[in-house]
Parts: structure tokens; sequence; C-alpha cells
């Protein structure tokens, strides 16, 4: 069967490409790191991927918002082909800042949904935080991102690096309907931003578009883990959770086109 293609869009101020890049080849596709321009000016390309990321960093700058600049470039140029990326089924996931552009340009919660109503706001304490947070994953969710993290039993501890990543709804009808979509599908194991129900990260409806603030890519070895030292050696010889994330969606692109 061929080898799923990734495509991972950089832009000014993107600090997270490489490691994106990196974990879906050692997940066993086929990587294209693309500047955001190039690809403005021929969105067409979007068509010959099987998965895309939105890499975390601090895009244009984040000047006005963080991601803003970037998904209004997105949004106004590239749209169409992305939406046309969804009906086909492509996986899509958004890191931090991705998840920021995701958001803004309307590929999360979901496309039917004609206004913005969720969003990632200034952290409660108005601090930018930078360190390892349990995460659980929510086993009803069919995010395909997320499907290799229940087999877990110890602790899922990831990276996490905001400043704005409290994930806020609009309403309350909008926090019931994720629930009952089984959209969400990662929280924090405590409390660090003041995020809704301490949600980490969202799918769409179809679970195939996932956003998260925390950072999986920089978790792919188990040395990376702030207590590799105290892992037991069986536990060093599988992959981490962090490389789960993106092994989940390649496996799930090579079983669609066998």
């Amino acid at each position: 069967m061929p080898t799923p293609k990734a495509l991972v869009i950089r832009t000014a101020g993107t600090n997270c490409d490489v490691e994106l890049c990196r974990a879906f080849t050692l997940a066993g596709s086929e990587v294209d790191l693309i500047h955001l321009d190039r690809l403005l000016a021929k969105p067409e390309q979007i068509a010959s991927f099987d998965l895309i990321g939105f890499p975390g960093g601090f895009s244009y700058g984040d000047d006005i918002a963080s991601g803003r600049i970037k998904a209004m470039h997105t949004r106004e140029k590239l749209m169409p082909e992305l939406l046309k990326a969804a009906d086909r089924g492509v996986p899509m996931i958004g890191i931090c800042n991705g998840f920021q552009v995701m958001v803004q340009i309307g590929l999360l919660p979901g496309r039917n949904n004609h206004e913005s109503c969720v969003a990632l706001s200034d952290n409660d304490h108005g601090r930018f935080i930078d360190q390892w947070v349990s995460m659980k994953p929510n086993a009803d969710s069919n995010c395909i991102w997320t499907q290799g993290l229940n087999a877990f039993d110890d602790e899922i501890l990831y990276p996490v690096a905001h400043g704005e990543g409290r994930f806020v709804t609009k309403d309350s009808a909008t926090l019931e309907s994720l629930k009952a979509n089984n959209q969400i599908a990662l929280r924090y194991g405590s409390d660090i931003n003041g995020s809704v129900e301490q949600i980490a990260g969202i799918c769409d409806p179809t679970g195939r578009i996932f956003g998260l603030m925390p950072h999986p890519e920089r978790a792919l070895e188990w040395n990376r883990h702030p207590f590799w030292t105290r892992l037991d050696e069986r536990t060093k010889q599988t992959q981490t959770p962090g490389l789960s994330i993106f092994t989940s969606a390649v496996e799930a692109v090579a079983k669609q086109t066998a």
C-alpha cells in the first residue's frame, strides 16, 4: 500500500514544525514541510496529501492575538481546499498555535458552525505556562488521533507552553453539544489555565480533525519524559503517548487506503 503523505504548514514564527514533521515520519508517513505563502500561491497542492498538520509556535509573532494573522490568510485562500480535504476524510491536527488557528478558521469544533462558538483565551492566572501536565483521554471520544491513548495504564504526561490556552465555549449549549457528540477528546488532569471542564483538546464530529493545546510532538521518546530514569525497562521499549497520537492517525489512513 502507498505510504501516507503528510503536509505540515509552516510560516513566520512557527517553531514546532520540525518536531511535527519528525512525529509524522516516526509514525510511518512521508512529510512535506511547506511555507504558507507557497500554499497561498497554489492552494491545489493540498489535494495531494493524506494528513495535514498545523504546528505550534507564535505565528507572525502572535500579533493582535494568538494565531490570528495565520488564520486570516488561511481562511481567505485555503479554506476551499481544506474543506475538500475534510470531505475526503483527511485527518488534520492543530497543536497549540495550530489549535488556535483551526478554531478561528472554523475547522473546529465543526464546519457546520457558522459562527465562532469556542475559543482559546488568556490563561485565567494571566501567566505563560511551560511545564509537563497530566492528561486524561476520553475513552468515549471517536477521535482517531487519541484512540491509542486508551491503552496506557500509567499517567500520561505532555508538555504545555502557552499564554492563551484557556478553552472556553460561547454558552452552556455549546459545551453540552461537545459532550453529546463525544468531541471532547482530551482533558487536563488538573486545572492549569481555567479551561472549562479542564478541556485540553477537541475533535470535530467525524473524529478526524483534532486540536489540542499540549505538545505530543515534544514527547516522542521516553528520555524526554520528566521522570524517565524512574520508568521500568519494559515501558521504555514501547512507544510513548506522544508518538501514539500520530501512529493512530497514520494507521487509520493506511487502513482507509488499503
